[in-house]
This record gives C-alpha cells, structure tokens and sequence, in this order.
C-alpha cells in the first residue's frame, strides 16, 4: 500500500489504510486515555502549558481540531509559511510569511501551494498530536496542547531556520517545546547521523528541545547494501539497483554511498539488457579524486540515458568519503552498481528521485539469477535524517491491539513498512514504537491531492471539514510527540535525556515486540500513562525556560518529616499541594516568597509529590520521607 500514494513522497508516512487501528483505538494502546482520566495519578493530564510545532505541508489553520474540546478557544499561536512570497517573514528572517494570532491564521485560510501542491499531511499528523476532535472520537493525544506549524522548504538551513524560531516562539511564551518532524530525507545530512542539522539538534536538545521523527516507511524494501572491504580489500562489490517504473512523478533512482572514515572509494555505474548482461559501463569514479559534480550521459545503442554524480572526498564532520548517483529511468535498460575499495564498510542506500522534490521511497537492490557473484539489499539502517541522530526521538509504527471480551485481542504486531535500525554505528534506533496503521485524524479542508475515502465530517463556522485514515510512521510519530507534551504539562522541568529516558524504560514489551526484536520496535510500544507516573517521580531542572514565573527548591530530601521549600516567584502566594503515589492529597499549604516549612512527619514513610502553582504555571517535585 505504501507505494499507492504518489503525491506527497518526501514524508515519512502517507498511505493510505486498510487496517482498523483508527486514533480512538490507538489511545488506549499507548495508555493516553488513562492519563487523561488521571487513574492514580495527581490528575488528569491534556498536554496544557506545552507547545507542540510541527514541520510539515498541508495545514488548514481552520480546522476545528485545533480549538479546544469546547471549539471554542483556538490553539495555534503562530504559523510560518516558508514558501509563502508575500511576507511578512518572521522577525530575524528575510523570507517566508508569518501568521500571529488567531486572526491572522483563520483569514489566512492555509498554506500555500509548493512542490507538494495543497496538501494534508500536516493538518493529520497535527491532529494526531494535539487535536480536540471537533466533537468526533478521533481526539490527539494532547488536546489542550498549543501549536505552532512550519511549512518548510527542505534545505538545511530552511529546517533549521524553522527549528529556530519556534524556539524562540516558545521561549516567549515561557513554555516547553516538542518539535514533530513526520518527514525524512536520505541527502540532507550523512546516514551515520553527523552533520549541520545534527548539530543544530544537539544545541537545541541542551537548550530543552524535544525532537520526535517517524522512523521512515522502507521496512518492507532492501534498499541498503553493505559491503566490508576491511575483510575483502581490493573486491569488486556488485549489485542491480531497481527503478519503479510506474511510480507517479518519478525522474530516475537515487544511491547515496558512503564508506568508512579515511576510506576512498569508486564506482561506475552498468547498463544491462533485460536479461542482465552487461552491455556498458561508466567509468570509475574516485572519492579520493576531489568534489565533483556533473550531470552528464552515456550511449548505449544510440540511446541516450542520463545520469549525473555528486561526489565529496571527505566530510568535515566525519571524515568520510561520499558520493551519490542519481539515474534516469529508462524502461529499456536495467542498471547495476559496481564499487571497489581497499578497506572501510561501505553502505548505499537506493530511492526513488522525483522531478518535483527529493524522493525517500526506497527501492530495492537484488542479484539477479545471472550474477550468483553479485550481492542482493536488505531493509537493515533504514534510518534517514533527522531519525538516524541520536538525540532524537525516533518512533516505528505498529498496528494497535483491540480488545474484545474473554480476553481475547488484535493487534500490536509491527507495521511491515516502518523502517528498520539498527542506528548507522549498531546504536538503538528506532526507540519506541507507536500506533501508526489506520489511523484516523484530520485532513486539510483546502487539499486537491487527497484522494482517499473519509471516514467523517465535521460542519464548523458553515464548512466542512473532514477526517480519514492513513498508515505510517508519520502518523506514529506525532502520537509520541503528543506523549511528550503529557510527560512535560507533568514536570515541565526534565531534562530531554530523562524524558527519552522516561519513555525508554516506560515502553511496553510483550510477545509481539519480542519476536519482531530492537530493529524494529526499539524498546517498545510507548506507554503514556507509565511514562507520565515515572515523570512525576523524577527531579528535573529548571534551566529551560528563560523566564520561569516561579523557581522552587526543597531540603532535605529525603526528609524525616520536617522540611523546607524555598520559594522565589513573582506571585505573592504560590499553592503547595502534597499528593501521595496513588494520587490522593494529604496537604496543602498556601506558600510565601522566601523560606516555608512544611511538615510530614504523620505520614507513613515513601515518596510524596509536591505541586506547585503559582496561577499560571505549575512545578512538580518529589520528595522522600524516610
């Protein structure tokens, strides 16, 4: 089903569903709906005070989804069109066209058309993350959650850009901030996860920056070869890239290539019959030979078939060679791949190239029956920018269990499509897995590409607005992303370690995960409501909002009954309210700036939570009565 959907191919996820797992039954897969209903928990949790941006195309900013419950109170605070000519940019930017406020985005309508046309995979992967539902069942996982959404142009610099100013978007608004990112290119930065946006990502993950990524939608192709020249130095690595010669807007295939640090390599390029002989070569391109680019062809028979290269000799942030190949399709020829190298573990990746924009569809590379010698691909390092960099978080889908009566289910195995790890050095990639098959959300009210059936519709403000389903890691991703905004409107003050920490050691694991293993589900099916209760049980920091309303701190801890909380807010009174862990009060004190003592000692020993509420933010601590 993954290659029905031709419109949109630069995302992580866009096919459409035949499965069953829709957002209302994704929720209590991941546990959210116990969150929500705060089941032993101090109380319920909706992913308010957070923000949530969402790198994407195809936003309707009208959509109810993005009012709350009530549809009343409209969530989004501001929108960046990077593509949008009209402007005004955003302060500091010189391109693109910023939306503030309510009144601006509604009258705005939407984005605007780009290579992706008016599309309606933002608007979905929103909903997903921090829709209200509009009355419907299909409500997102943090709906009282903001919004901010980036329609971006995918250059390095425009991601970056993007990343940037919802940063600062956020760090005036004085709240904690997920960035979703359903999308993901194999060109942008190296596969082995270094590069200038993974550097951007580890400077904005110090500042407090969540980032979430779909792991990508190539599990079901072997699109990667790997091949050791340490052990076979000198070898001539062999292999026949396909082309999807039906696929909609198809210019040709891309391979991208790669060897270990230090380790030079070369390659040609071969053009076969239809029976796999070899009736041409390229000559031997060599990394060790310079940067070059160059579009050029070769002459097979009197035909003229184009193919151009891109070759880096050594790479500033890992000092390896690169190089990539981009053919044109041609139904008359099939092409193979041929590499030497004297050592290094070379890898090459094969998808597809688009005329529009960057493709990230893979295709595969096999051995045909006339080349015994010639290697065949596999699904393994699947991982594209940004989920091969370590600091993010990267989600694979899964179908979600339905349970029926006598204990009885359906589901929970992996999405055959959603991208296998390992991480490009043998790390754990992906980490977590989440709903991501048939699952029903928003779509764009303004899109002309969508051309799936829709489950429902919604009439808001006399339009309507519909929902329907999609399968992919694009739709996995937002979930989790939702789950972080619960986990930080819980402890606004963890650190992006303890969160990935949290959600990690928090995963669900059962048999379906067992027999699918780590390359596919990372550490398992995320779990909200175990991952909000560690948090809650987890001293965080408080460095990650440049101007935080109220700063607290508490000694001794642990405590053998008497303590103190020292208080330093812009409020004259904050409200202290002490919770045991099944989440019942055992008191509540009204606190003054300065110094307060508080007193437990007619409490059983164990852990207590401290909620801290200034009438505007909150702050949970936890504290130990020995």
């Amino acid at each position: 089903m993954k290659k029905c959907l031709l419109l949109i191919m630069i995302l992580s996820g866009m096919a459409l569903a035949h499965g069953q797992a829709w957002l209302n039954k994704a929720v209590p897969d991941g546990r959210v709906d116990s969150v929500w209903a705060g089941l032993g928990l101090p109380q319920g949790f909706n992913g308010e005070g957070v923000i949530i941006g969402v790198t994407d195309w195809g936003f309707d900013y009208t959509h109810p989804v993005f009012y709350d419950t009530t549809m009343t109170h409209y969530r989004v605070l501001r929108a960046w069109d990077q593509y949008k000519k009209s402007g005004p940019a955003p302060a500091g930017y010189d391109y693109g066209t910023e939306y503030v406020g309510a009144e601006e985005l509604l009258n705005a309508h939407c984005d605007t058309v780009n290579p992706y046309d008016y599309g309606y995979h933002g608007t979905h992967c929103a909903s997903i993350a921090g829709g209200a539902g509009a009355g419907t069942v299909y409500r997102g996982v943090a709906p009282e959650a903001e919004f901010l959404f980036a329609t971006f142009d995918i250059t390095a610099q425009n991601v970056i850009d993007a990343w940037n100013w919802m940063y600062n978007v956020a760090q005036q608004e004085g709240k904690r901030l997920v960035i979703s990112m359903s999308w993901g290119v194999y060109t942008l930065d190296n596969m082995d996860g270094t590069g200038a946006l993974a550097d951007e990502v580890r400077r904005l993950t110090d500042l407090g920056v969540v980032f979430v990524t779909s792991a990508g939608n190539n599990g079901d192709e072997n699109f990667h070869v790997k091949y050791d020249f340490s052990q076979n130095p000198g070898d001539t690595m062999r292999t026949c890239m396909q082309t999807p010669y039906s696929y909609n807007n198809l210019w040709g295939s891309s391979i991208s290539m790669t060897n270990s640090a230090n380790s030079p390599f070369k390659f040609s390029m071969m053009v076969m019959d239809n029976s796999y002989n070899i009736i041409a070569a390229t000559p031997f391109l060599y990394t060790a030979d310079g940067d070059a680019t160059l579009d050029t062809f070769i002459v097979v028979n009197g035909d003229t078939l184009l193919y151009s290269y891109e070759i880096r000799a050594t790479n500033e942030y890992n000092d390896a060679p690169a190089a990539r190949l981009i053919v044109k399709k041609d139904t008359r020829y099939k092409f193979g791949l041929a590499v030497t190298a004297a050592q290094g573990e070379f890898h090459a990746w094969n998808v597809i190239e688009l005329t529009k924009a960057w493709g990230n569809t893979g295709v595969s590379f096999v051995k045909p029956s006339a080349h015994p010698d010639w290697i065949a691909g596999d699904n393994l390092y699947g991982l594209s920018t940004p989920g091969n960099i370590d600091e993010v978080i990267t989600v694979a889908a899964h179908q979600a269990t339905h349970y029926y009566g006598d204990g009885y289910s359906f589901g929970g195995n992996i999405a055959d499509f959603s991208s296998s790890g390992p991480g490009f050095h043998d790390v754990m990639k992906p980490d977590i897995s989440a709903p991501g098959k048939g699952v029903v959300s928003a779509i764009s009210s303004y899109t002309n590409v969508f051309s799936g059936n829709y489950v429902t519709t919604v009439d808001f403000n006399g339009r309507n607005y519909k929902f329907a389903s999609l399968d992919g890691t694009s739709m996995s991703c937002p979930f989790v992303a939702g789950v972080v905004a619960l986990i930080l409107q819980a402890n606004p003050y963890l650190t992006v370690n303890q969160i990935r920490e949290i959600i990690a050691e928090t995963a669900t694991n059962d048999a379906k995960t067992a027999a699918a293993g780590v390359e596919r589900f990372g550490h398992g099916k995320v779990n909200a409501y175990q991952a909000v209760l560690m948090a809650l049980n987890t001293t965080g920091v408080e460095e990650h909002l440049s101007t935080p309303s109220s700063h607290y701190s508490v000694f001794p801890n642990p405590t053998d009954g008497t303590f103190y909380v020292s208080v330093q807010s812009d409020v004259q009174h904050v409200n202290c309210t002490v919770f045991d862990l099944t989440g019942r009060t055992v008191s509540n004190d009204i606190l003054q700036s300065g110094v307060n003592m508080l007193n437990l000692t007619s409490l059983p020993s164990g852990c207590y939570i401290l909620r801290f509420n200034d009438g505007t933010n909150f702050v949970t601590k936890k504290i130990i009565k020995n």
